[in-house]
C-alpha cells in the first residue's frame, strides 16, 4: 500500500512515497515535467511492492501532463480539488509551507482516503478542445470589446457617431459594416470635402467592392452627418496610421472569434430551448460526459448550484445559499442560458414556468434565476443522458 503525493508547480514536481504508520517508502524528490523524467518516475513507482495510488491536485493545466502519462502508464492516478486538502492535517501551531512537506500531506491524505480515492480519467479529446476554445472565445470577447470602445472612442475625435449611423449585423467572418466603412473613410472630412454626388458614387463602389448593398438614401444621410460634425484631430497621415491600426486590431480580433465559435459548433444538445450555436458547445464543453456523474444532484453539485444543510442541534437552517464551489464558467454559461429564458419568455417550456413561478412568489432576480439553472441542468442531465444510451444501443 504506497501512497505517492505528487505536489505540482510549473515545469516541475515534488514526489514522496508514503506507507501506513508514518512509513517513509522514497524521500521527497523532485522531478521536471519531460517526457525522459516522468517515464523513469511512473516506471520507479510501478516496481514498488504492493498496491500503488497517486494523488495530486488540481492546478489548472500544470497537472495535467503529469496525471495523463502516469495514467497511460498503468498507475492508478487520483486529481483532487486542492479545497480538499487545504486544511487537511493542519493541526500544528507553526505552519511550515515547502514543497516536500505539501508532497508529504499529500501522501498521508491518500493513505486516509485510500478507499474513496477517485480514479483520473482523462478528457476525451472533442470535450478537450470545445473546453479550450470555449475559454478563448471567452478571452477574445473581452479583448473585442476593449479594442471596439477604443476605436469608437478615437472615432469621436475624428467621424463622431460614424458607428450608428449602420445596423447591419456582423457577418459570419466577424466583419462588420461600420469598422470596414472607417478603414476607408477614416476622417468626416474624406466625406463632407465631396459633393454629394460624388461621395454617392464612391460609396457604391466601396459597397460593390465589399459586398454591402448600396442605397442611395443612406449615402445621403452619412454625407449630411460627416457635413455636420468637425473632427477634432486633424486629417493627418498620424490620424489615419492611429485609425488604420484601431480597425486592424479589432478586425483580427473579430476574425478570431468567429472562427472559434464556428469550431464550437457541436449538435448534440441543440434541440433543447435557450441553447443555441454558442452556448450549446459551451455547456458541453464545460460539463462534459454526463454520464460520469453518479446523478443529476451531482452535477448540480459539480455546478455549485447546491444549497447544502445548514442545521445545528435544533435548529433547522430555512435560508440556504447556493455552495458556489464548482465550476464558475459552467454558472456564467446556465446564466446566460436562463436569460435567453427570460427575453423570450416561452410559456410551454417547464424551465420558464418554474421561473415565474418563483417571480410571482416575489424571489429575488439572482435567486429564481439560479433555481431555475438548478432545474434546466437536472433536465439537461436526463436528456443528455438518455441520449448516449440510445446511441449506445443503436450502435
Amino acid at each position: 500500500m504506497n501512497s505517492v503525493g505528487i505536489d505540482i508547480s510549473k515545469g516541475r514536481s515534488t514526489i514522496a512515497v508514503m506507507r501506513p504508520f508514518g512509513e517513509v517508502v522514497i524521500s521527497p524528490f523532485e522531478v521536471r515535467h519531460t517526457d525522459s523524467e516522468l517515464s523513469e518516475l511512473a516506471r520507479q513507482l510501478k516496481i514498488l511492492d504492493g498496491e500503488t495510488r497517486v494523488v495530486m491536485e488540481a492546478t489548472g493545466n500544470y497537472h495535467a501532463p503529469v496525471a495523463k502519462l502516469l495514467h497511460d502508464a498503468g498507475l492508478y492516478v487520483s486529481v483532487v480539488n486542492a479545497k480538499l486538502v487545504h486544511d487537511y492535517g493542519n493541526n500544528e501551531l507553526r505552519r511550515v509551507k515547502t514543497d516536500r512537506k505539501d508532497a508529504v500531506k499529500l501522501a498521508n491524505y491518500g493513505l486516509d482516503r485510500w478507499l474513496t480515492l477517485t480514479r483520473y480519467v482523462p478528457e476525451e479529446d472533442t470535450r478537450l478542445l470545445l473546453k479550450n476554445c470555449y475559454r478563448q472565445y471567452r478571452q477574445y470577447s473581452k479583448v473585442q470589446t476593449v479594442l471596439k470602445n477604443n476605436l469608437i472612442s478615437l472615432l469621436d475625435t475624428v467621424f463622431p457617431n460614424v458607428n450608428r449611423l449602420f445596423s447591419s449585423p456582423a457577418r459570419e467572418d466577424g466583419s462588420e459594416k461600420w469598422v470596414d466603412f472607417v478603414a476607408e473613410f477614416w476622417h468626416c472630412r474624406c466625406v463632407s470635402e465631396k459633393s454629394e454626388k460624388a461621395f454617392a458614387n464612391k460609396y457604391q463602389r466601396w459597397c460593390r467592392k465589399y459586398g454591402y448593398n448600396f442605397n442611395e438614401a443612406k449615402a445621403h444621410t452619412i454625407h449630411a452627418e460627416a457635413s455636420g460634425h468637425i473632427g477634432v484631430m486633424p486629417m493627418s497621415e498620424t490620424t489615419k496610421l492611429l485609425v488604420e491600426q484601431a480597425v486592424a486590431q479589432l478586425r483580427a480580433t473579430s476574425t478570431a472569434l468567429a472562427a472559434l465559435k464556428h469550431e464550437m459548433q457541436y449538435p448534440a444538445v441543440m434541440d433543447m430551448f435557450g441553447v443555441g450555436p454558442t452556448l450549446g458547445p459551451q455547456l458541453i464543453a464545460e460539463i462534459g460526459d454526463v454520464r460520469r456523474f453518479y446523478s443529476k444532484k451531482a452535477l448540480v453539485a459539480y455546478a455549485g448550484l447546491d444549497a447544502p444543510p445548514n442545521d445545528s442541534g435544533d435548529v433547522t437552517g430555512r435560508h440556504k445559499s447556493m455552495s458556489k464551489i464548482g465550476a464558475s464558467s459552467l454558472r456564467r454559461t446556465l446564466f446566460l442560458v436562463m436569460t435567453v429564458y427570460l427575453q423570450n419568455a416561452p410559456l410551454d417550456e417547464p424551465v420558464y414556468q418554474f421561473m415565474d413561478k418563483k417571480r410571482a412568489e416575489g424571489k429575488p432576480y439572482r435567486v429564481y434565476m439560479m433555481a431555475s439553472a438548478n432545474k434546466f441542468l437536472r433536465i439537461y442531465y436526463a436528456t443528455v443522458k438518455a441520449y448516449l444510451e440510445s446511441l449506445e444501443h443503436t450502435a
